[in-house]
C-alpha cells in the first residue's frame, strides 16, 4: 500500500500542495497534519506508523515534513527500515529501497553522528574549561534546611506533595529522594 503524509506546520498553512503531490504518486492513503514539526507527539505520524505493514510505501513531499530534526528524522528512517516499509522523498528524490537511496541514508546517518560527536566533545571542553576555572558543573545542592521542612510537611500529612512543593521549593524529585532516605534510616 502507498501511504502519503503531509504536515504543516501552522493552522493557517495549505497542504493542498502537498497533498497534490502524494496523489500523483499514487498515494491510497494520505495522513495530514497541521502541527509544528518541533513538537513530538504528531498524532495522524502516529496512526500512520501504527497501521504500516511490510513492504508498504510511505511517500513525503520532502524530508523536512516528516521529522523534527535530523536525529528524529533518521530515528524515523531506521524505523521504516527495520520494520521493511519504504520511504520515498518526492523532493529530495529518496528512495531507501535503492541502492541510491541507501547511500544518501547512510551519509545522513553519519553526518548525524558526527553532529552528535561534536555536541558531546563541546559539552566536555566547556566542562574542562570550567573546572580549570574552579567551578564544577551541576546544579546547585538543595538547602537542606528546606529538605528538612518538606519532610516535615510530609510526615504531618497535612498537605499534598504538590503543596509541600510549592511551599518549600524543594522539587518532587528531590522531596522523594529524601523520603526515600528518611524511610532506609
Amino acid at each position: 500500500m502507498i501511504i502519503g503524509y503531509a504536515r504543516v506546520s501552522t493552522q493557517d498553512q495549505n497542504l493542498d500542495r502537498q497533498i497534490d503531490a502524494l496523489n500523483k504518486y499514487g498515494a491510497e492513503q494520505i495522513f495530514e497534519e497541521k502541527i509544528t514539526g518541533t513538537i513530538k507527539n504528531r498524532p495522524e505520524l502516529d496512526k500512520m506508523k501504527a497501521m504500516l505493514r511490510t513492504d508498504d510505501i510511505v511517500v513525503i513531499e520532502s524530508l523536512s515534513r516528516l521529522g523534527r530534526s535530523s536525529k528524529d528524522l533518521l530515528s524515523l528512517i531506521e524505523e521504516f527500515r527495520e520494520r521493511k516499509v519504504v520511504l520515498v522523498s518526492l523532493k529530495e528524490n529518496i528512495d531507501i529501497s535503492t541502492p541510491t537511496g541507501q547511500l544518501m541514508f547512510t551519509v545522513l546517518a553519519a553526518l548525524s553522528q558526527f553532529e552528535r560527536d561534536l555536541t558531546v566533545q563541546r559539552t566536555n571542553d566547556g566542562l574542562m574549561a570550567a573546572r580549570a576555572r574552579g567551578r564544577k558543573g551541576g546544579r546547585p545542592p538543595v538547602d537542606p534546611k528546606k529538605v528538612e521542612k518538606a519532610l516535615r510537611l510530609y510526615e504531618a500529612q497535612t498537605h499534598s506533595i504538590e503543596e509541600i512543593v510549592q511551599i518549600t521549593g524543594v522539587s518532587q524529585g528531590t522531596l522523594y529522594k529524601a523520603i526515600r532516605a528518611n524511610n532506609k534510616s
